[in-house]
């Protein structure tokens, strides 16, 4: 594990766990440098904090360790989890995000992501469709890792699932019974245009409307299916 560290950034923003590890969250830093992203997450007066981060060149940070409670998700719900924060390992993509110029993942920093997410989930026996996105479990507030995250390239990997192809036309019979089967697979439906465009960044970031269509039921089916029968390991 310490081989894949090239600097140790500790930050002071942390606390103790109170659930175990079952999820890892992924972000964007959506600041206009490194540095800033760094000296944030290090400031005890900002009170947020990660456990890892990457820079665009690959070069990776550990902040915290992951035995302790990082300060990333805010507030979150996934799958029934409201203390995201104790149940998970954050990681920051340095990326100007949505605000600041917005851009592709360079290959070197997802190179850097992937044998880094390995180990993580190796180590905790983490579910594929536990590896998340920051908008997927605070729909509401968030948008990162956003539309231009390679998630095809985590699922070739086996680190995240894939994105199933719609073949169908939606097995829904309303936007009712689309919602309760979104709130099944985990996320928060409580406002819900937000959460069918969390959904659609991370499933069909070709659009991203907020609206319920054929596509994204077809998606979401497929999604649940895939879980009921196991392979969402």
């Amino acid at each position: 594990m310490d081989e894949l560290i090239d600097f140790e950034s500790p930050s002071p923003n942390w606390n103790e766990r109170k659930l175990p590890i079952s999820m890892v969250v992924l972000h964007y830093t959506g600041m206009e440098s490194a540095e800033a992203a760094l000296a944030q997450l290090c400031d005890p007066a900002r009170e947020v904090s990660a456990h890892y981060l990457i820079e665009e060149d690959g070069a990776v940070h550990r902040l915290v360790r992951e035995d302790r409670r990082a300060w990333h998700a805010g507030r979150s719900y996934w799958r029934g989890v409201t203390d995201v924060n104790s149940a998970s390992v954050g990681i920051e993509l340095v990326n100007p995000g949505h605000e600041f110029g917005y851009r592709p993942f360079p290959d070197a920093q997802m190179e850097a992501l992937l044998p880094l997410l390995s180990g993580i989930v190796q180590r905790h026996d983490i579910p594929r469709a536990n590896v998340v996105a920051h908008s997927d479990i605070a729909p509401a507030r968030k948008q990162d890792p956003g539309e231009l995250f390679d998630w095809d390239l985590l699922a070739a990997h086996r680190l995240a699932l894939r994105t199933p192809r719609a073949q169908m036309p939606s097995p829904y019979e309303n936007d009712g019974a689309f919602f309760l089967a979104l709130e099944r697979f985990g996320y928060d439906i409580s406002d819900q245009p937000a959460a069918v465009r969390a959904f659609q960044r991370r499933w069909r970031p070709h659009i991203i409307d907020g609206v319920v269509d054929g596509e994204c039921s077809a998606i979401l089916f497929a999604l649940l299916l895939d879980r009921d029968t196991g392979r969402t390991r």
